[in-house]
């Protein structure tokens, strides 16, 4: 795919902002802005946090590459904005952005859909958490609806640990799920355009793929292939592309997904602003079919648009 970088224009490479997540944005930002200054393009760092979005037009940026993770970039508060302003980005638009950041409503819509999702409960504080506990088993996965990153989950392995996680996660959102543990392989799905890429399989030490382990160690490990049976890959792919489809998906995103040990797999998230880091699956992938990472940043660059 030849693509004509001069005409892409004056590039805004959004990175940082206020979510919980700016460290882990910076890293995938100044990664992608330094891979679209190597293929020629006019890209710039523009950190929302501290330059006004309205500032894009008045610098006569062309178009913007959204680096940004978490509330305030990856929530389609950005991309409203941007809509606004009639600035192309990339990834999804306002609705689908939302969408895919909220899992409790993702899950309904997958749900409905017939993509399958693990069985949860919304918990408030004013849940019968006995009864949580018996109809989801332990351990289980306690966890703010609408962060990233692992940020703020905990896995419950004991009744009295319930509570606490809890309090966690309902620090950072007043929106908790509670969700059954699936002890299998987890595994990545990324979709670029209209294709979904090789599965990465991810080995965690201790099977913990947290905030550390994801950008901050080099203990875990990555297989791609993944190794599982090859038709299972081609469903799971093709069913990624369709819960990406079924949120209103467009550009580029990745899917978690659990494998159990049946054969049985299930859909935890999509993220539609993936990290773009050292450590990051998305470049991975884009590696199992030949795409290098200024080719993989070049390519999601060109597919910006509105998506009014």
């Amino acid at each position: 795919m030849n693509i004509d970088v001069k005409k892409l224009g004056k590039v805004a490479v959004l990175m940082g902002g206020s979510s919980a997540e700016r460290e882990i944005s910076l890293l995938s930002g100044n990664g992608v802005l330094a891979a679209l200054r190597e293929k020629g393009v006019d890209a710039h760092a523009f950190d929302p946090s501290v330059h006004s979005l309205f500032d894009l037009p008045k610098e006569k940026f062309d178009r913007v590459f959204i680096a940004l993770h978490g509330r305030f970039g990856e929530d389609g508060t950005v991309q409203g904005v941007l809509e606004a302003l009639g600035i192309p980005y990339t990834g999804s638009g306002v609705m689908a952005s939302a969408l895919a950041m909220d899992k409790w409503r993702t899950k309904l819509v997958w749900l409905a859909s017939g993509v399958p999702t693990p069985r949860y409960h919304l918990l408030t504080p004013d849940s019968n958490f006995a009864k949580v506990l018996d109809d989801l088993g332990l351990p289980m996965i306690v966890k703010p609806a609408r962060e990233g990153s692992s940020i703020g989950v905990t896995k419950v392995h004991t009744a009295n640990e319930l509570p606490d996680a809890f309090a966690l996660a309902h620090k950072l959102d007043p929106l908790v799920i509670a969700e059954e543990f699936i002890d299998g392989q987890e595994l990545t799905a990324t979709i670029v355009g209209d294709d979904a890429l090789p599965l990465i399989r991810i080995e965690a030490p201790q099977g913990a793929y947290d905030y550390k382990n994801k950008y901050f160690t080099d203990d875990t490990k990555y297989h791609c292939p993944s190794g599982i049976r090859p038709e299972l890959e081609d469903e799971i792919r093709a069913t990624a592309l369709k819960a990406f489809r079924v949120l209103g998906c467009t550009g580029w995103a990745r899917a978690d997904v659990m494998l159990r040990p049946d054969g049985r797999y299930s859909f935890l998230e999509m993220n539609t602003s993936p990290g773009m880091t050292g450590h990051s699956l998305v470049p991975m992938a884009a590696r199992a079919v030949g795409l290098s990472y200024p080719d993989l940043c070049v390519r999601i660059l060109s597919m910006a648009k509105l998506n009014s």
